[in-house]
């Protein structure tokens, strides 16, 4: 699929003015690539970056997206202004330099130039980039599909075996070969563990737009369509233990979560999301996210519940799994 990553992208922080150096750029596991910039410290990687397109932007979301080259490789670069964080304002107002725009009657606008360390941007690198990656970011139209439990059978997982594809990184973390100093909590059972860590949206510098990422240590449980009530353990652990992790680390009650699942997912390895309710996060609209909690009610209800139900989501235009419904006369 056309959204679907075969690893997490490795984000840098940097400011407008003087970009500051990428932490690290991790490559894609099946792209076969390697890392970039091992030295956050003593390197800028983007000084290198030659720019071929804008794929998309949006002054709403304040970011942009563009496709170039890097050393010679294909590259997406993502540039994304950071929150302004409450414990920031004094320094801000104390620190800055106003320009006189507008004013009328009561309304005043400025043009206001933040210090540097407060103008920060952030900049996520994909390198290499698969044309997957280009296709992903880039700006095109959404179609809904119905997905039936035999439209699945005989369409969708048939595509996503053909696929085959990779989530090796997925199984780095499970195995702390890689972002292990970024878990949040871990429980290693076999049969209902799972390792809680930051996703890579998050710079992780304000709880306002919160967002971890639970990943099931189960490795044969692709998506919401393999959950039976079998499952149920599993479910419950990560929504029960998840909440108490995040309630200890950042201070945020159950009634302050967003806990979900995505359908279709990004990879194909269960995991759950949890994100601050109120943050519009990337992928919580109704098309696509499913409350866990409503989940594991239906399940509790009907054991094979995932399996015959038919389940709506939205695909771009491009992509493969949308030209196979279209095939079988199913959109």
């Amino acid at each position: 699929m056309a959204d679907t990553e075969s690893k997490r992208e490795i984000h840098a922080v940097g400011t407008e003015e003087s970009p500051q150096k990428a932490k690290r750029a991790k490559a894609d596991n099946e792209n076969g690539g390697e890392e970039i910039g091992n030295d956050p410290e003593s390197e800028n990687i983007l000084s290198e970056f030659k720019t071929s397109s804008v794929l998309s932007d949006s002054a709403r979301e304040k970011n942009i997206f563009i496709h170039g080259k890097l050393a010679d490789r294909e590259a997406v670069v993502i540039l994304e202004k950071t929150p302004i964080r409450e414990d920031s304002l004094a320094e801000l107002f104390v620190g800055s330099k106003l320009s006189l725009q507008m004013r009328n009657d009561i309304y005043s606008t400025y043009r206001l130039q933040a210090p540097p360390q407060l103008n920060e941007i952030k900049a996520t690198v994909v390198c290499p980039a698969t044309e997957k990656h280009v296709k992903k970011y880039q700006r095109q139209e959404s179609f809904l599909v119905e997905e039936t439990g035999e439209d699945y059978q005989s369409i969708t997982l048939p595509y996503i075996q053909k696929q085959s594809f990779s989530v090796q990184w997925v199984h780095n973390i499970l195995e702390k070969k890689a972002e292990a100093e970024k878990i949040v909590y871990e429980d290693p059972e076999p049969e209902v563990g799972f390792v809680l860590l930051p996703d890579f949206k998050w710079d992780q510098k304000q709880v306002d737009d919160l967002y971890l990422i639970a990943i099931a240590r189960q490795r044969d449980i692709r998506s919401l369509r393999d959950l039976t009530a079998e499952h149920l353990p599993l479910l419950q652990n990560i929504f029960q233990r998840g909440k108490e992790a995040i309630l200890q680390r950042y201070k945020l009650p159950a009634s302050k979560l967003r806990v979900y699942l995505h359908y279709q997912p990004s990879y194909y390895h269960l995991h759950v999301h949890f994100t601050k309710l109120g943050y519009d996060a990337p992928g919580c609209g109704v098309e696509r996210a499913h409350l866990l909690a409503d989940v594991i009610q239906n399940l509790q209800s009907d054991s094979r519940y995932y399996t015959s139900r038919t389940l709506y989501f939205p695909l771009r235009a491009d992509d493969g799994l949308l030209g196979r419904f279209r095939e079988a006369g199913r959109l």
